[in-house]
């Protein structure tokens, strides 16, 4: 569940299909990747330090929790970032579009070869303000368990009043200047370029490619890689783009107290007795229900999101705040004071790019959030030296490939056959989700949680592939109760023939 989009606190939930997307986000690089999760195993997280916001009072009733808005200061990394010399008219190998984590994974280690590259990007010192989330065990297979600032030594989900699932599974938080500032400080050194501006059109020619920047600078490459996130800037599509979307609300706030173990993550609750004195809000919950995702850092400070996990059309901001105050006020959480809040946007599922194309594709503008569940920063972040290793590979090697030859096997090891499959099954799993109330929602996670660790775990984190995953569906419904394998079995038939035609189409 990374954090994917986050809007200024003031601006009502547009739906992206009503221009939101297309007029806000076209406008801003938003940074690529999903929600927190990951630390050491077994080691209680140190605090993290409060950052440089202004804290804003709160009044003693939960309701006035909707009128508080943090004076959120932008902070920028203390770095002198080389600049790009346009007056050179130098071609570089690369050009990266968009300064998240995974734009600057690719540029740090395709300079690593000694390949030349410029990063572009509005705000290149400026520390990303989304909250990240990742289980340990994925940022430790990527030498980056240094990056996280806080652990929790396993996670809890609530199904129900009456059920709960302990995951015995690391979880922690990224530190985000961290790992900004140690990606910087990697491509600084290996001679990245630093480009302030905002790429407003490409021009392809054979061998190379012209960025044409809002400040009146044209950059050379021979390799354009798009890293935008869901502004999907440069890649193209070509198929009606229809995906499902999730929604949260956050807020990163200090508390009287909470009745949450501090050694455990909440990583999903969707008790709903917070809404029995609300019967509209109760109802509308049932037929498209949100969960409370909590990262406890200590007795009184917290972080809270109410998440809508996927719905199509996405479940208007307005409603996931309402619930969030009704259950903060029945689990006894008064909140002093908010030190950051974040509304977020997550499209799930739809189309894949056009594959391959002229421009690369790295995270959300190459379709590579999970469909299932909204995560992707471990997932581009593990892509990023395949990304990287291809490009070095190709335009390095003797007699090297050039424009469409080599942006087409960089597409292809991105998005080989296996990975477009997995994806496919899990864009089968959105569509039931989908359709699932909150009855039906509880009856799947309680299956869910139930599977072995390998397949839960590897469902989230992107391992399975098909073979496997026809093994974890098998398994999923042997779990689950009979209430729910009739449900799976009305709601999942289209799914279940649209996904086995998918899957038959496409072909190398």
């Amino acid at each position: 569940m990374d954090t994917l989009l986050k809007t200024h606190n003031k601006l009502e939930f547009l739906h992206p299909l009503n221009g939101f997307y297309s007029e806000k986000l076209s406008n801003s690089y938003p940074t690529t990747t999903p929600k927190l999760h990951e630390l050491r195993f077994g080691v209680k997280k140190s605090n993290p330090k409060w950052s440089k916001t202004t804290c804003v009072r709160a009044s003693s009733t939960s309701s006035a929790l909707l009128e508080l808005v943090p004076e959120t200061k932008k902070e920028n990394l203390d770095f002198e970032l080389p600049l790009y010399d346009p007056s050179k008219g130098v071609v570089v190998d690369l050009a990266v579009v968009g300064g998240g984590p995974a734009g600057l994974a690719v540029a740090q280690q395709v300079s690593e070869a000694g390949l030349s590259v410029c990063s572009i990007d509005p705000c290149p010192k400026l520390i990303w303000p989304n909250n990240y989330g990742v289980w340990v065990d994925e940022f430790e297979a990527m030498d980056l368990l240094d990056c996280l600032d806080t652990t929790w030594s396993g996670a809890v989900v609530y199904i129900s009043e009456n059920s709960k699932k302990d995951l015995d599974r690391p979880y922690g938080r990224v530190n985000r200047k961290l790992l900004k500032s140690k990606m910087l400080q990697k491509c600084i050194s290996n001679g990245v370029k630093f480009h302030q501006a905002k790429v407003i059109k490409v021009i392809h020619e054979e061998t190379k490619s012209f960025l044409i920047c809002n400040d009146g600078v044209t950059i050379q490459a021979s390799v354009v890689l798009d890293a935008t996130g869901f502004s999907r800037c440069l890649v193209q599509y070509d198929k009606p783009y229809n995906p499902g979307y999730q929604v949260a609300y956050g807020i990163l706030a200090e508390v009287d107290s909470h009745p949450f173990d501090v050694d455990k993550m909440v990583f999903m609750d969707w008790r709903d007795s917070h809404l029995n004195n609300n019967l509209e809000l109760k109802e509308s919950n049932s037929k498209i229900p949100t969960f409370l995702y909590a990262m406890p850092f200590s007795k009184n400070r917290i972080f809270l999101e109410e998440t809508s996990l996927v719905a199509r059309p996405g479940l208007p901001m307005r409603d996931i705040q309402e619930r969030m105050v009704a259950r903060l006020k029945h689990l006894g959480i008064n909140v002093k004071s908010i030190e950051e809040d974040e509304h977020c946007v997550i499209p799930m599922g739809g189309p894949l790019p056009v594959l391959p194309q002229r421009v690369v594709g790295i995270g959300g503008t190459a379709g590579m959030v999970h469909p299932s569940t909204g995560y992707m920063v471990a997932r581009t972040l593990a892509a990023a030296p395949i990304v990287a290793n291809s490009i070095v590979r190709y335009l390095g090697s003797d007699g090297g490939l050039s424009g469409h030859q080599l942006s087409t096997e960089v597409w292809k090891d991105l998005w080989p056959i296996e990975r477009r499959r997995q994806r496919e099954f899990f864009c089968f799993g959105m569509d039931i989700l989908l359709k699932l109330d909150l009855p039906a929602t509880r009856r799947f996670f309680d299956a869910f949680f139930d599977l072995e660790p390998h397949y839960w775990h590897g469902f989230l984190s992107s391992r399975l592939f098909l073979p496997e995953l026809l093994l974890f569906g098998l398994s999923l419904f042997s779990h689950a109760s009979n209430t729910s394998r009739i449900e799976i079995m009305a709601k999942g038939t289209v799914p279940l023939v649209n996904m086995v035609n998918n899957l038959i189409q496409d072909r190398d």
